[in-house]
């Protein structure tokens, strides 16, 4: 048996598209509290205050609301090889791009349901202007004082027509880790959860009930604390955001969560999972019935219906 390659460092950037952008960028800047870093073309380029990489969210005008791509930065130049020849293997490539301001040569594919990725080694780091630098060295830009004071990206939960198709893809082809997963009593999976680093997880995928493919659940920024969290169900109360679920605590994963939707009508999850790491490099997945899926968030309460029928685009 081969020892697992863990190639991918994290989830670096995520593309989303809004069909009302810069009522989007507004959300983004003023309610969760990125900068604006820069604009190409249709597309706004933000950043969470304590990314190293030039840009956490790339903003895109496009006629329907949903994602674009997913960025993951590999750990080493050898590492991006090592996962390009498993991409290019199993048919999913799309060739290499230098076009993406902030990153060296990227190399474009998608997942089998086809959600667009990129996959790089060289990046830009984040400088912070003088009015956004840190008192401290450690720290990418100084602490924004404003909104929900995002603090990273934290995971993107995909929509998928094929769960066990993007489940090989993420063991096989990513190189992830598993680590929870709901299985339905016919044996089906309704969801899987895998990590690239050490969090508890990083790329989601749940089945669609539309049966469409690629389309959007939604996209996660960690906050420091529950408290955070709290505040910002406050702060989109008084900015008018469509709150549709929490401040509540998921069962699986055990994340304290706020739902809500962005301009564009995309799902945005505010979250923190306090400090639980997988570090045993042994973790055996955890499964969840459908029975105890159905009792619904870790204190009793029912899921809202929308949260199983809304994704992005509409269909």
């Amino acid at each position: 048996m081969s020892e697992p390659i863990r190639d991918v460092a994290h989830v670096s950037a995520v593309e989303i598209f809004t069909p009302v952008l810069e009522e989007s960028v507004a959300f983004f800047v003023q309610v969760l509290a990125l900068e604006e870093v820069y604009r190409r073309g249709d597309s706004v380029y933000l950043h969470t205050w304590d990314d190293y990489e030039s840009f956490t969210v790339k903003l895109t005008g496009r006629s329907d609301a949903g994602i674009g791509r997913t960025w993951l930065r590999a750990r080493s130049p050898e590492a991006l090889a090592r996962r390009v020849t498993a991409i290019e293997a199993a048919g999913l490539g799309h060739g290499w791009n230098s076009d993406e301001p902030g990153y060296g040569d990227v190399y474009e594919f998608a997942d089998p349901d086809g959600h667009p990725y990129g996959i790089y080694w060289e990046t830009q780091r984040y400088q912070p202007s003088d009015a956004m630098r840190p008192a401290l060295k450690n720290q990418a830009s100084k602490f924004p004082g404003r909104g929900a004071n995002i603090r990273r990206l934290d995971h993107v939960n995909y929509l998928a027509a094929d769960v066990p198709a993007a489940e090989a893809f993420l063991a096989g082809i990513i190189g992830a880790r598993a680590s929870e997963q709901i299985v339905n009593d016919d044996g089906t999976k309704q969801g899987v959860w895998y990590t690239v680093s050490d969090k508890s997880y990083d790329l989601v995928y749940t089945r669609d009930w539309t049966g469409a493919p690629g389309r959007l659940h939604h996209i996660a920024f960690a906050t420091d604390t529950r408290e955070d969290i709290l505040r910002a169900a406050d702060v989109c109360l008084e900015a008018g955001v469509h709150i549709e679920t929490g401040p509540h605590k998921h069962a699986i994963q055990q994340t304290f969560f706020l739902y809500i939707w962005e301009p564009g009508g995309n799902r945005i999850e505010l979250c923190n999972a306090g400090a639980r790491l997988l570090l045993a490099p042994d973790h055996q997945m955890i499964t969840w019935t459908q029975a105890e899926r159905a009792k619904g968030q870790a204190w009793g309460l029912k899921t809202i219906e929308s949260f199983h029928t809304h994704g992005t685009p509409l269909v």
